[in-house]
């Protein structure tokens, strides 16, 4: 069996920031999916993929209530946190690239794969060698160099065996500060509970919780709250029609999903601020909606470290930022051939102290290095 790459708590606060990076990860995607849709139109796509960036907020909420119960302190501000795309995320024996794309079967076909249930054919196979590819790796492991996980739920399953281990040689190691939880009655999403973290088994129980909603790599097609997993629920517009009870995981029984893939705005696949013209109207919209997605991170990181409040706050102001999005991929791209602009989510790394801050036209953000 492949040796265990967490043996203390500082391994497990590695390993937890690196989920948060990671949960976070997909969320600029599905927003870019999301809003690319034109008003109006494929509503029952625009569903399915708004409720799937909450719960991704959700799983945020989680791991961060599995890390603040250890003693840990989440930052959604630090250096790198937001990944630069496309990003690699593995999948079995191959990577694929995350990107910024609009709403299409190539978007959706890359949601399915993220999310794709992947349990490892045995422990040993649980880690892999990493590439010589340059392109930031979302799912490595923060503790062993050069090896990455083979899906989201091995990744999350070698967290849930860590806590055990480390459990039982420090019966300190839930220490943090009950205070700094969250609760039911700071996030409501309708696809499940917060769960609040003090001990061992309820640490295990929350991020089970974001395997099976996200994978379904456990429980099946359903997560324990009855709930489709994500990669079941992308599939069902890939396959044309809603899953029921009982159907085969291929094969959906439900009514059919009207789906337009052309009633969508093409914008830029994975655009960066050195797409806008210097000085143009749409590097400065482009600036600022990072400005204020930097803003969004740092509400969400005081919400995380003691002022659980600010957490539905954080969740409309996700939505707030429609008004950037739609200045953005309303507008044609100069010389883009017909493609329009869209946000970069290039977060300059002083965002966090000076949420104002942003780089220039062409300058960019690191990538992820949880």
């Amino acid at each position: 069996m492949t040796a265990s790459t967490i043996e203390n708590r500082d391994d497990l606060i590695r390993y937890l920031n690196a989920a948060m990076a990671l949960e976070h990860a997909t969320i600029p995607p599905y927003l870019t999916a999301y809003y690319s849709i034109r008003s109006t139109t494929n509503s029952d796509a625009a569903h399915i993929i708004r409720v799937a960036a909450v719960e991704e907020m959700l799983h945020l909420t989680l791991v961060a209530n599995v890390l603040n119960a250890i003693g840990g302190e989440p930052d959604l501000t630090r250096p790198g946190f937001v990944p630069s795309y496309p990003a690699y995320l593995p999948d079995g024996e191959t990577d694929f690239t995350v990107d910024l794309r609009p709403f299409s079967p190539e978007a959706v076909e890359t949601f399915c794969k993220i999310e794709r249930p992947g349990k490892a054919p045995s422990a040993d196979a649980r880690l892999l060698q990493t590439s010589d590819d340059a392109t930031p790796l979302l799912v490595s492991s923060p503790t062993a160099e050069g090896m990455r996980f083979y899906s989201i739920g091995e990744f999350y399953e070698e967290i849930i065996e860590g806590l055990e281990k480390v459990a039982a040689g420090d019966p300190t190691l839930f220490r943090g500060d009950p205070a700094r939880q969250m609760g039911a009655e700071y996030f409501y999403s309708g696809g499940g509970e917060v769960i609040v973290v003090t001990d061992l088994d309820s640490a295990q129980r929350a991020l089970r919780f974001i395997a099976a909603q996200g994978e379904g790599l456990d429980s099946g097609m359903y997560d324990a709250d009855g709930e489709l997993a994500h990669y079941y629920r992308f599939r069902q517009l890939q396959l044309g029609r809603y899953y029921q009870v009982g159907d085969h995981p291929g094969a959906p029984s439900g009514p059919e999903l009207s789906i337009c893939w052309d009633a969508v705005y093409k914008v830029k696949v994975s655009a960066r601020l050195a797409d806008y013209p210097a000085g143009s109207e749409l590097a400065q919209v482009a600036r600022d909606f990072n400005a204020d997605y930097g803003a969004f991170l740092a509400l969400l990181t005081k919400a995380f470290n003691g002022q659980p409040y600010l957490l539905q706050e954080a969740v409309c102001e996700m939505f707030r930022l429609r008004d950037g999005f739609n200045r953005l991929i309303c507008n044609p791209l100069p010389g883009g051939d017909g493609l329009h602009a869209a946000p970069t989510f290039e977060i300059p790394d002083a965002v966090g102290s000076d949420p104002q801050a942003s780089p220039g036209a062409g300058e960019t953000a690191q990538a992820v290095t949880p």
